[in-house]
């Protein structure tokens, strides 16, 4: 027989559109022969709902979506994902539709409450397994978290599964897809079942879901996988012996996977909410570079607007660099001069800062006009400003609220410094864009004269390590030390990281990469005297 994974991108709360979607899905599979099609979990609505999943209505609204999804279901089998209330409890669910009907539902049963993740919130968790027969083949059906421990697939086994079907809505961080591999390894081993893996692609807010739906065969061994970050329908062949085959992807490397990533997140994010484009403040660094480049690859260039805002430490070669870059790319482009109002700020001040040496606040107000000018334009002709910073920055507060904070959608924010270098040299693989000066000249603000980033911290290797530590895995103080960093650094470090709370909580929404992103991920208080000692 013909199975089929419809890897779709689905608009959270769009019942009708995502409806369409899975019709047409339906349609091409019925064309191709497909007996059985898969799709992601909740595709019916879109994932994560979050708290619409608190209101009556939206249970009500999709229950009569899906009636009018299984109305239209002739000639093939579907398993479609939807939230599902009975008796006044809510469940993530899955049904099997044939012929005009619901013949099954599978309430998932391992509700995660960690990372991103908050479903026990909003789901009781289901206790029995789901197994329905086509032809000769018994299936059972898992939904995401259930594939990652052992109990509901050996429970589908015990019911007379033959084989898994697995519905999935998982984000992309690095190296997810091998953790993804792993966990379906340990259930073929347990169980003796294939597994057909389905998952999502699309952006979501702060999550990118990467797709790359696949299928194992008894053996543990991949024998089919659908392209990362891009729609799909996969086609396997199952025979009588339940063996599986269909086509296989290479591989992503680390830096394609990522910056296919923020392509898009950034993507999904401006067109799903109707954005007409992006505006970004355009400085001759490797940040707003970088996101330039990944803007224009996402969008197009008629959809990207880039604003240099030149101060008296704007150096020659940024100028130079940055118009490099806008005639490569072909991006609208506008420079507009900030000295003059810098000194009508400053004029305004002169007597509340009489008798006070000029400090970080004058390098602010020039951060705060440049923020100004670009809400404004963002307000004049619609676009969504793209803010510029990266996570290594927002780490230690090294970034100036309402200036470069300044946006509406963060792409970089979830990137270390030394990431966005790899990404920057990783895309002029694909094609020249970034100017090789903008990559090898050290970092800097230019808010004052000769200034660089390392004058106020420490490398950003050294810097990244520590953050990757601390922030990223959670480690003691203690043990980052014994790696081999300087003890200094490390404390500075975590210094920085919780005064610089209040900041990250102002920060524009940003694309997740990391399996700890400063988002849903990072929930640390503001007011708070504990300082970690060990």
């Amino acid at each position: 027989m013909k199975l089929a994974i419809a890897q779709i991108n689905c608009i959270l709360g769009d019942l009708a559109g995502n409806r369409a979607k899975l019709l047409h899905s339906i349609e091409q599979s019925k064309r191709l022969g497909v007996q059985l099609l898969l799709t992601p979990e909740l595709a019916l609505c879109g994932y994560p709902p979050e708290d619409l999943l608190l209101r009556k209505g939206f249970y009500l609204a999709c229950a009569q979506a899906l009636h009018n999804l299984a109305e239209k279901v002739s000639g093939i089998t579907v398993v479609v994902g939807h939230p599902y209330e009975a008796d006044g409890k809510r469940y993530n669910a899955a049904s099997v539709l044939q012929d005009g009907k619901v013949i099954a539902t599978y309430l998932k049963h391992e509700l995660p409450n960690y990372s991103v993740f908050d479903e026990e919130r909003y789901f009781e968790s289901g206790t029995k397994p789901c197994v329905f027969k086509i032809g000769n083949i018994t299936f059972a059906l898992n939904i995401c978290a259930d594939v990652w421990q052992p109990e509901a697939a050996g429970l589908a086994r015990a019911a007379g599964a033959q084989m898994l079907l697995v519905l999935n809505a998982s984000p992309f961080a690095i190296q997810k897809q091998e953790a993804r591999y792993q966990a379906v390894k340990a259930r073929i081993a347990e169980t003796g079942m294939p597994v057909v893996y389905a998952n999502m692609v699309g952006g979501q807010d702060e999550l990118v879901f990467d797709g790359g739906s696949f299928a194992m065969n008894d053996q543990g061994q991949l024998v089919a996988q659908a392209e990362r970050f891009q729609e799909e329908l996969l086609l396997l062949d199952i025979q009588d012996d339940l063996q599986l085959s269909g086509k296989k992807v290479a591989d992503l490397s680390e830096e394609a996977a990522v910056y296919q990533a923020l392509c898009l997140g950034v993507r999904d994010y401006i067109t799903k909410n109707r954005f007409p484009g992006v505006l970004l403040g355009l400085s001759g660094g490797i940040d707003s570079a970088l996101t330039l480049a990944i803007a224009a690859d996402a969008l197009g260039a008629d959809k990207v607007h880039a604003v240099m805002m030149p101060s008296p430490y704007t150096a020659q070669i940024s100028l130079d660099d940055s118009r490099e870059m806008i005639r490569i790319l072909g991006v609208r482009y506008d420079e507009l001069a900030i000295q003059p109002t810098f000194e009508s700020f400053v004029s305004v001040l002169s007597e509340p800062f009489a008798g006070r040496a000029v400090d970080t606040t004058e390098e602010n107000l020039q951060a705060r006009i440049r923020g100004t000018l670009l809400m404004a334009l963002s307000n004049k002709l619609g676009a969504l400003v793209l803010t510029t910073g990266n996570k290594s920055e927002m780490t230690v507060g090294y970034a100036t609220l309402y200036g470069d904070m300044a946006g509406g959608f963060a792409v970089l924010k979830d990137v270390s410094k030394t990431l966005v270098y790899r990404l920057a040299r990783y895309r002029n693989t694909l094609g020249y864009v970034i100017p090789e000066r903008i990559i090898t000249r050290p970092p800097s603000a230019e808010l004052r004269a000769d200034q660089t980033d390392q004058d106020n911290l420490p490398p950003y290797d050294v810097l990244d390590a520590i953050m990757a530590c601390y922030v990223e895995q959670n480690l003691p103080i203690t043990d980052i030390i014994a790696r081999g960093y300087s003890e200094a650094d490390v404390r500075r470090v975590v210094h920085l990281i919780h005064i610089s709370e209040y900041k990250r909580r102002q920060s524009a929404v940003g694309v997740r990469i990391t399996e700890r992103s400063y988002g849903k991920d990072w929930r640390y208080p503001i007011t708070v005297k504990y300082q970690d000692i060990f």
